[in-house]
């Protein structure tokens, strides 16, 4: 028997009882897009995938295909009537088993999806407003640049950003340097340098990060750097922008009392939906 909630239930009837993923955080996820039938950069979100359940040591199934897990996806969402534009997100857990040592290092997984209004990615205009969020910092380490369950520095700030009215917050690292937002990979132009942290400062390999840095190279007079940035940086740039498999490019318009210009991400999201087919 367990105690939920102040009843006394059967083990059994809680799926969340030994769950590995709910109990220690022992999971990796993916979130995908998906438009007309088709998920977006499947091969990279595939490839990330099996990276990270190498890095926890995770017993990867042999029929854990790129084409297996694809089909899995894409079956829920046309029998959820989603396939011309929603998200869908792919946990794997380890399975029941051990305390913080597994018993059993065989995995199962969880894919949910849910409807967005749009195929294409759209800019948004309107005013976006990020500050830094200071209260923890992200450590320099292989394991944030992978996509785990625990994200309470991401919860957290969060909280944080809806408390003070902002639209977003900057995570830095354990040395004081710019990482990426609370659901995104950060870029800024200064001058004709587009520059992203790199993965050694701790932040999330995204998806929509390397489309970015593939594309902004293609734009005459750009020159694309991965570089350390820090926090007084910011507020010499020129432009800042978010990116994310599920926005696309979203422009930062306010930092503290500084204002940007939004002219290259609104470059970078026509090369964006031109690259897909989308318009």
């Amino acid at each position: 028997m367990v105690n939920f909630n102040g009843t006394l239930v059967s083990e059994d009837t809680n799926m969340l009882v030994q769950n590995r993923g709910f109990l220690y955080g022992d999971a990796v996820f993916e979130t995908v897009k998906i438009v007309n039938g088709k998920i977006l950069f499947f091969e990279d979100h595939y490839f990330r995938l099996m990276s990270s359940m190498r890095v926890i040591r995770m017993e990867i199934p042999m029929d854990f295909t790129m084409e297996y897990l694809e089909d899995q996806i894409l079956d829920l969402v046309k029998k959820d009537g989603l396939e011309s534009s929603s998200r869908a997100r792919i946990t794997v857990y380890r399975n029941d088993g051990g305390y913080y040592l597994p018993q059993n290092n065989t995995v199962s997984f969880l894919i949910q999806a849910s409807q967005l209004e749009k195929d294409v990615y759209i800019l948004n205009e309107a005013e976006y407003e990020v500050d830094l969020f200071k209260d923890f910092y992200i450590t320099k380490q292989l394991l944030s640049s992978i996509k785990t369950t625990n994200r309470l520095i991401n919860v957290t700030g969060s909280v944080y950003a809806h408390e003070n009215g902002l639209d977003n917050c900057i995570l830095l690292n354990d040395s004081k340097n710019v990482v990426e937002a609370l659901q995104a990979n950060i870029f800024m132009l200064t001058g004709n340098q587009l520059i992203t942290p790199p993965v050694s400062e701790g932040c999330l390999n995204g998806v929509m990060r390397k489309q970015i840095l593939a594309l902004a190279k293609k734009i005459d007079g750009i020159e694309v750097v991965e570089a350390i940035i820090s926090p007084f940086d910011l507020q010499k740039a020129d432009e800042l922008f978010l990116t994310n498999v599920i926005k696309g490019v979203q422009p930062i318009t306010k930092y503290r009392k500084k204002e940007f210009s939004i002219e290259v991400s609104k470059t970078l999201v026509a090369k964006l939906n031109e690259s897909l087919n989308l318009v």
